[in-house]
């Protein structure tokens, strides 16, 4: 049975999986029509189904949800999440050790409206891989500058916050193989 502990409240779990890492919490507690929030972090080998699903626990009558830091930054694996200049460090941050790949392109380029299928269809195959798209407008010019984007579709490939591969062109073989790299490292 794992335990996630917070300031005053434990949430014991009947069902755990593997998991590793440091994640930032946050659990809600709805019983006898009071309803309270925590947030807190937790490091266990163990811990109630993946981190990044909702889930419900129950304790001395009342339910908790609690939710991984990647699901309350807006992040949802399995799918790719469009980002901006005020919200892609945060969800980069919440992934923690997993691998992010950005895809950076513009409206108005036909090799990236070519490739973007083939990325979602990416982001259903690799769940233990955060997916995410952003739009090299003029409002998150500041981001695509500081990330060094050149041509578009660039795709860059975080990992522990840093980026560790980039794939320039709708080049999936490419991608594909710089994501595999990535995960096995």
């Amino acid at each position: 049975m794992s335990l996630l502990q917070f300031s005053s409240t434990t949430v014991r779990s009947p069902t755990s999986v593997p998991c590793s890492g440091n994640h930032q919490i946050t659990a809600s507690a709805f019983s006898a029509g009071v309803s309270s929030s925590r947030t807190g972090s937790y490091s266990s080998s163990l811990v109630a189904k993946k981190a990044n699903k909702k889930s419900n626990k129950q304790l001395n009558g009342g339910v908790f949800t609690v939710r991984s830091s990647l699901e309350i930054a807006g992040a949802t694996v399995g799918e790719v999440t469009e980002v901006n200049k005020d919200t892609f460090w945060p969800i980069v941050k919440a992934a923690g050790d997993k691998t992010v790949v950005l895809d950076m392109y513009t409206q108005w380029c036909g090799p990236c409206k070519v490739i973007a299928p083939k990325f979602q269809e990416l982001a259903k195959k690799y769940t233990d891989v955060i997916f995410l798209k952003l739009d090299c407008n003029q409002e998150n010019k500041s981001l695509a500058k500081e990330l060094g984007i050149r041509v578009v579709p660039t795709f860059k490939i975080l990992k522990d916050n840093k980026v560790v591969k980039e794939v320039t062109g709708a080049k999936l073989e490419d991608l594909v193989f710089a994501i595999d790299a990535v995960r096995s490292s």
